[in-house]
């Protein structure tokens, strides 16, 4: 039984958000010579070609950080979503949300390919947090193999990091296809013999580090679920892929890891588009706003014998900076006057 996948405009806008990022990248695809190694192994008669690597071109000096700044702006713009007032993060971050069920894991594979398509990138590390989760990203590359090569004419060669299988290594970084290698975050990140061994000069893998081998390509990295993945060590040990780019896909980023969102489809707009069936909202807490002005929370309605009154959150300009203040408002209460003269809340915000 062969699979029918449907193509979903909301698919389709999150990899185009990430894509138009980068506008003004060339399409470019380097070469350059991998590390042999030492040691006592056979030559064979097309050395030259086993031994060209290829990797991720970096960005061409004319889409400075100013530029690639202006760009996510734009797209935060096009989407209502706050936008950055800088790079946040180490090196170029973006983040996705969203939600659980509506085909995550297709978007960003999806996305690998719109920017093979687009700049020639074709080596992906995805990060995943779990042996489960990886299992299930792997099958969802086997599923999806047939639909995407009939749409991009091409396939994408993925695997899961062994550190037994080592020849997997080389052919990633060898192999001019899109590469695309799976791990869980335990295999680089855990004090075991084996999670050790990706840093780890090696006989069998001629007196070479793996991590070496897999830093050349400058490969984009995919974390699925960040907030299960990245603690401060992680954080430290992705430095030594030297990525191009990391892109980070969940439907609940933690609130101080989300670096220059881009792309937002959240559970109620996941329920008003009709791709989840029902809501089950066991709290309510404020996770990364989409509103750009004339913030106001509305938390209760207070009745009794008197008057009616409303407990709101709004921002308050301060000394330091803006912050969200709550208070119990009855009628006649002006936000512009509470909040020290916020200009968003001028016009007639007033309770009535």
């Amino acid at each position: 039984m062969k699979l029918q996948f449907k193509h979903q405009k909301f698919q389709a806008d999150a990899a185009k958000a990430v894509v138009d990022v980068f506008a003004g990248q060339p399409y470019l695809t380097p070469t350059y010579m991998m590390d042999r190694g030492t040691g006592t192994f056979q030559i064979g008669m097309n050395e030259d070609e086993d031994f060209t690597g290829w990797r991720n071109q970096p960005l061409v000096p004319e889409l400075s950080n100013r530029v690639i700044l202006e760009q996510i702006q734009k797209i935060q713009r096009a989407y209502q979503i706050a936008p950055s007032q800088k790079l946040e993060g180490e090196g170029y971050n973006l983040t996705i949300e969203m939600e659980t069920g509506v085909g995550k894991t297709y978007t960003y594979i999806k996305t690998m390919f719109e920017l093979n398509k687009h700049y020639g990138w074709s080596e992906f590390i995805v990060v995943v947090p779990s042996i489960a989760i990886r299992e299930g990203v792997y099958k969802s590359f086997e599923v999806t193999q047939e639909h995407f090569a009939e749409e991009y004419g091409k396939k994408i060669r993925f695997f899961i990091y062994n550190s037994a299988q080592l020849t997997e290594i080389d052919r990633f970084a060898s192999d001019s296809s899109i590469n695309v290698m799976i791990i869980n975050s335990q295999a680089f990140n855990a004090r075991g013999k084996d999670a050790r061994r990706i840093y780890m000069k090696l006989d069998e893998f001629r007196s070479r580090r793996p991590i070496d081998i897999i830093a050349k390509t400058n490969p984009v990295i995919i974390i699925d679920e960040p907030q299960s993945v990245e603690g401060k060590q992680t954080k430290e040990r992705l430095r030594e892929f030297h990525p191009l780019m990391t892109l980070r896909y969940s439907a609940t980023h933690k609130a101080d890891s989300i670096y220059n969102m881009i792309y937002r489809l959240d559970a109620m707009e996941a329920y008003n588009k009709r791709l989840v069936k029902k809501i089950a909202v066991k709290g309510i807490t404020e996770s990364g706003s989409t509103a750009t002005e004339s913030y106001v929370y509305l938390q209760s309605i207070n009745l009794s014998k008197a008057d009616p009154t409303a407990t709101i959150q709004f921002d308050y300009k301060g000394t330091s900076g803006i912050r969200k203040v709550t208070q119990t408002v009855g009628i006649g209460f002006n936000l512009y006057d509470q909040s020290n003269g916020m200009e968003e809340y001028r016009n007639n915000f007033v309770v009535k």
